[in-house]
């Protein structure tokens, strides 16, 4: 498998090769040493998550505060549009976003390093999500921003009225979360990303 990077600092896509024969197919879903090879350390996997949801729905914005937790997301059945925003201060694409279509058929992934948010919707009438996580569920250091933001504009599938979480639905926008003091810098994640690159902070990442 190969992950390529996205446009947003941080993000991948994880490419992997499927091997289809008369009895299905079999791929890797994760890869360390390629995992390793493209993003430049390897991935803790402390936690993973599972979620089942119904067309309609929209999960996030959400992310962890510092030192944070990064996620690789895959999607083994139905398909979902996954959306990764850049919530880090001082960033040069704070504010934007990179959207990737995963499904049961593409067999994709999505990775997003500490301090970046992400969401999720069903693009099919249910969708099964797993996703690896570096740390273990934080209470207290949870990021939300809320999806519906309209200065971001996010791609979401056309719904009359999503299903969302009462914390999802309530929670603010880019703007009052920068306000408010709740969104990491991206000084403070770079250093991060060097450390466990182990690199001196400003050298290059593969």
């Amino acid at each position: 498998m190969q992950l390529h990077r996205l446009d947003v600092d941080g993000a991948f896509l994880a490419e992997p090769v499927i091997y289809p024969d008369d009895r299905g197919h079999f791929l890797e879903l994760f890869s360390q040493p390629a995992f390793q090879r493209d993003v430049g350390h390897e991935l803790n996997v402390a936690q993973v998550n599972c979620s089942l949801s119904r067309r309609g729905t929209i999960r996030g914005l959400h992310a962890v505060a510092l030192p944070s937790q990064a996620r690789y997301v895959t999607c083994p059945q139905g398909g979902i549009i996954d959306i990764v925003v850049d919530i880090r201060l001082g960033s040069p694409t704070y504010g934007e976003y990179v959207a990737a279509e995963l499904t049961e058929h593409n067999r994709r992934a999505l990775y997003l390093a500490e301090g970046l948010a992400h969401g999720f919707a069903p693009l099919t009438d249910e969708a099964t999500v797993v996703y690896l996580c570096s740390s273990t569920w934080a209470p207290g250091r949870e990021v939300q921003i809320n999806a519906l933001d309209p200065e971001l504009n996010l791609p979401w599938p056309v719904t009359p009225e999503p299903l969302m979480s009462d914390k999802d639905r309530a929670a603010p926008t880019l703007r009052e979360a920068a306000e408010r003091g709740l969104l990491p810098a991206y000084a403070d994640c770079q250093e991060l990303y060097a450390r466990l690159d182990g690199l001196a902070v400003g050298g290059d990442r593969r």
